[in-house]
């Protein structure tokens, strides 16, 4: 079972998820996004949840309000820690999570302890944790690997796209830069022939005003008027 919210602390609404116990933990922590920030309350037990990121998201700089809807949620369902005053709530990337074979079930450490930050909880807000309740729905069997290849084959045909246009591009400017080549290829030349034979444009617009042109010829002209 998978729980899903919705913020409406940002705009756009962000989308929010968590595991209804530690076992759907696992499969969380196993088939989780890049674009994903995983919440906990700091050395007690709690949900592990999840905000999935909107294109061009970044974690380390998302909306305080965003951030303490996700902290309020991860407080109230934290046993122990919904009883407390001034609880910490860590959150961290998903990519940067550990999960070892040694670990108990649920239990994760982190590649970087840099990427890990911290926000205090000082009380429970019910008006916040009210709203965001109102928006649960649940997913009692979710295809979370399928979920997941999807969202891979989607980034894969983006990637694609975007290399084709570049090497559209880059034929084009290839082409482009062929021809520019060429025409100044040409007007050389043409400069060459020219210095070779001065005067060559001149003699040829002379003849067509010669006698020996047209105007030769033209009591010839004059025999059909």
């Amino acid at each position: 079972m998978v729980y899903y919210f919705t913020s409406t602390a940002t705009e756009p609404a962000a989308t929010i998820y968590m595991g209804k116990d530690k076992y759907e933990n696992e499969e969380l922590i196993k088939h989780g996004w890049p674009e994903d920030v995983w919440f906990h309350v700091d050395k007690l037990s709690s949900a592990h949840v999840y905000v999935r990121l909107g294109d061009g998201g970044e974690w380390d700089s998302m909306p305080g309000a965003l951030v303490d809807d996700l902290a309020q949620l991860c407080k109230a369902n934290s046993i122990e820690g919904n009883k407390k005053s001034n609880v910490t709530v860590i959150y961290t990337p998903w990519d940067n999570l550990v999960k070892r074979g040694d670990m108990a079930v649920g239990q994760v450490s982190f590649k970087n302890s840099r990427r890990v930050r911290r926000v205090c909880v000082a009380a429970r807000e019910n008006a916040v944790v009210n709203r965001l309740n109102k928006t649960r729905r649940e997913d009692p069997s979710p295809e979370l690997l399928q979920m997941r290849m999807d969202r891979d084959k989607r980034e894969r045909n983006v990637r694609k796209r975007a290399a084709n246009a570049q090497r559209a591009e880059e034929r084009r400017a290839a082409e482009q830069r062929r021809s520019d080549k060429d025409a100044r290829d040409y007007a050389r030349v043409f400069a060459d022939a020219k210095k070779e034979a001065p005067g060559a444009d001149d003699d040829i617009f002379a003849a067509d005003s010669s006698d020996g042109g047209l105007g030769a010829h033209a009591s010839d002209f004059d025999d059909f008027m």
